[in-house]
């Protein structure tokens, strides 16, 4: 469900500019599925805040909170391997 390859990503990068060089990461952003099971955003978990997501107990939300932290992990696999990178985690704070 990707609009542009990656090839085609870093073309676009380079051709406006981007100083792009060996070992810089690309990223797709969000991929997700034809159905609720493939979702990749809370966005779309939520259909944009209109449907109340289930949390450990019986919390739910709608969109993230002040004091919510977030989590993220990711693998790439292939036949026979599996690459990971790790997590990312922070915690959502006040607008100011």
């Amino acid at each position: 469900y990707m609009y542009w390859t990656m090839k085609q990503q870093l073309a676009h990068q380079t051709v406006n500019g981007c100083n792009v060089r060996p070992g810089d990461l690309m990223a797709s952003g969000t991929i997700s599925g034809p159905n609720a099971e493939s979702f990749g955003s809370m966005l779309e978990l939520s259909w944009r805040g209109s449907k109340s997501i289930i949390l450990a107990g019986e919390e739910t939300r709608s969109f993230l909170k002040d004091g919510d932290e977030v989590t993220m992990t990711g693998y790439c696999q292939g036949d026979g391997y599996r690459v990971g990178f790790g997590e990312c985690a922070g915690t959502i704070l006040p607008s100011l």
